[in-house]
């Protein structure tokens, strides 16, 4: 067994194996690449919120894919992070219809509300905030993400209603 191997199986094992492994059912076995995506979110997701190298080549030696094939997927797709999130990314669309209806001004209140800017995480470890291109909800504009939950329609009092509410 190799080093990287023994490491993998720290990571890469019980819920966190099962969950992956009901991808790579979804692929003939030669395909195993097919679950990186799926991979990486839920080593991402179990691991802290943001990948690490070592996480990475874990997830490269289970689909038995080389490190820089997985680095490449990882560093592609905004929906990964390699440096450490709040426990509550907000993630705010900056897009063209959020943008003309106000995402500009409502990132710039949640950087004053929180005391963070973009890629930071406040001192409590609490929130973090992401701009990102487009969540798919224009005619609902301006929104944004924050774990699997979107909110449309957003102004400032209800971006703090939508804090206050969370744990």
């Amino acid at each position: 067994m190799s080093q990287t191997q023994a490491v993998a199986d720290n990571v890469i094992q019980g819920e966190v194996k099962t969950r992956i492994d009901r991808w790579l059912a979804r692929y003939p076995n030669d395909q195993k690449q097919s679950a990186v995506i799926a991979a990486l979110r839920i080593v991402q997701e179990t691991q802290g919120g943001h990948l690490t190298k070592d996480l990475m080549d874990q997830v490269a030696d289970y689909l038995e894919m080389t490190p820089i094939s997985v680095y490449e997927v990882a560093t592609f797709y905004s929906n990964f992070e390699h440096k450490p999130v709040g426990r509550h990314k907000i993630c705010l669309c900056t897009n063209i219809s959020c943008m003309l209806r106000g995402s500009d001004e409502l990132l710039g209140y949640l950087e004053k509300k929180l005391n963070v800017k973009v890629g930071e995480v406040t001192p409590d470890g609490k929130f973090s905030i992401k701009k990102v291109e487009c969540l798919g909800a224009c005619g609902g504009a301006p929104m944004m993400q924050i774990g699997k939950v979107f909110y449309e329609d957003l102004t400032e009092s209800r971006v703090d209603e939508i804090l206050d509410n969370l744990e």
